[in-house]
């Protein structure tokens, strides 16, 4: 085993990823905890085509379909709650440059749910009868499609119901609050199917706000919800979830909610966020003062800092943080 699995989040993106592959994040809340600057990054390395996996949508999705870089995606909401439609989504799957498969959020639970079963298929009473197993983003010419959610008979009572096909993408990122420098990770707050992602994926790299020495996930194994056997890095980026929210660390940036999905209306907006946010920004100190000290003080005053109590004497430094990154047992190898 080695002595921790901490890479830089640069590092996660360029030795994990690749153009086309089928990669998922977001499974939470469109406004909540998501490993938001996984999908920056991602940008920042300029990956394309690729075929993403969101639970909801979030505002990682948005960005990746505005700049152009997710020919397909499957996710069972693609809305921003209060902060309104998508408008980057909504702009590539208007112009044809992302071919969106809708399903309702009860369907992607059990489909996420289906692959870290490994199951071959995944009984299925939802979505039957409606647009949306008959109506495929995949293969729009089939209608009705007899492929998207094709019919199967029960068994046992002689039914005929519907299968969805199972949910294995190659990698997801997920976000965490906590993690210890072996992978072991505890989430606050609403999981929205990341303890089934981390056993669906094929690979799972963790973005947490947070590193904890491991006596935190000795002291409270039940809250393990990833443990490091599923897990091959760990990345260390406070505010990751970044306009969205993450419980016990810091709320939603309501101001910038809005403003992201402003400019990722246009083109040209979408050009000047990313000139800004993603291909401006070179470190972790440097994405923090993109946010503004002021900003991430409100922010941090949350009203669920509560929750971190209980762990709060095994948080480890930002300086003991980069100790570890400087001694990874990659750089010795």
């Amino acid at each position: 085993m080695p002595a921790h699995r901490l890479i830089s989040l640069a590092e996660a993106v360029r030795r994990y990823t690749r153009d086309g592959m089928q990669y998922a994040s977001g499974a939470a809340l469109p406004i909540g905890s998501d490993a938001i600057v996984f999908g920056r990054e991602l940008l920042r390395q300029r990956r394309s085509k690729l075929h993403a996996i969101f639970h909801c949508n979030s505002q990682q999705l948005n960005l990746l379909a505005a700049a152009g870089a997710v020919d397909k995606a499957e996710c069972g909401f693609s809305g921003l709650e209060v902060f309104g439609f998508a408008n980057g989504l909504r702009r590539a799957v208007e112009s044809g440059q992302t071919a969106l498969e809708d399903y309702s959020n009860l369907a992607m639970a059990l489909r996420l749910l289906g692959g870290a079963l490994n199951w071959p298929f995944v009984p299925a009473t939802v979505n039957i009868g409606s647009d949306i197993q008959h109506r495929s983003a995949f293969a729009p010419e089939d209608y009705p499609s007899t492929t998207k959610i094709p019919t199967v008979t029960d068994p046992f009572s002689g039914r005929e119901i519907g299968a969805f096909s199972p949910l294995r993408p190659e990698l997801a990122a997920i976000h965490v609050s906590l993690a210890d420098p072996q992978g072991n990770a505890i989430m606050l707050g609403s999981e929205w199917s990341r303890f089934e992602l981390s056993r669906a994926a094929g690979k799972v790299i963790l973005i947490a706000d947070a590193i904890v020495d491991g006596a935190c996930m000795l002291q409270f194994p039940n809250l393990v919800r990833i443990p490091d056997i599923l897990v091959e890095a760990v990345v260390y980026h406070p505010f990751a979830a970044w306009p969205q929210s993450s419980p016990g660390w810091y709320d939603a940036d309501e101001a910038h909610m809005l403003h992201m999905n402003q400019a990722l209306a246009t083109a040209e907006g979408t050009a000047q966020y990313l000139n800004e946010f993603v291909y401006g920004v070179n470190s972790l100190d440097d994405y923090l003062a993109r946010i503004g000290d002021d900003v991430r003080a409100r922010l941090s005053a949350t009203a669920t800092g509560f929750l971190l109590d209980p762990f709060r004497q095994w948080i480890k430094t930002p300086e003991q943080v980069a100790a570890l990154l400087a001694h990874t047992p990659e750089t010795h190898a």
